[in-house]
């Protein structure tokens, strides 16, 4: 099970740094996806830089929890905004930024999933019940 989540959090952090050549280079699709929202450029400079904290808290094993907290949210994010907003298709991408989306919210789901008697214990800590 810990070899899954590995597996997990590369996978999330791969896809979460990936996308940043194109927010912070300003490509094309990006900033369509981000003037459609409103937010173009601040929101798309934004998101790149919690999504690049997102990927660096996911690779180190004691910040995963952090990461993958960070990373559920921003794709929430995301997948509400495709749902609402873009459409699942985006300039004819065939729906493969929705999907990437959701693998990684399902990725960090998981992580957080593994990690859930470790967030418990970091809980106790700091909340007194």
């Amino acid at each position: 099970m810990n070899k899954i989540n590995w597996i997990a959090r590369i996978l999330a952090a791969t896809i979460l740094l990936q996308t940043l050549f194109f927010k912070f280079t300003a490509a094309p699709e990006s900033v369509y996806i981000f003037t459609q929202m409103g937010v173009e450029p601040f929101g798309r400079i934004a998101s790149g830089v919690f999504e690049l904290f997102a990927g660096i808290l996911l690779v180190v094993p004691a910040t995963q929890i952090f990461g993958a907290l960070l990373a559920l949210g921003i794709m929430a994010g995301a997948i509400l905004s495709h749902l609402f907003v873009l459409g699942i298709v985006v300039q004819d991408d065939g729906g493969s930024l929705f999907g990437l989306a959701i693998l990684v919210f399902c990725s960090s789901l998981f992580v957080l999933y593994y990690n859930r008697y470790s967030i418990q214990q970091l809980l106790r800590k700091f909340v007194k019940v």
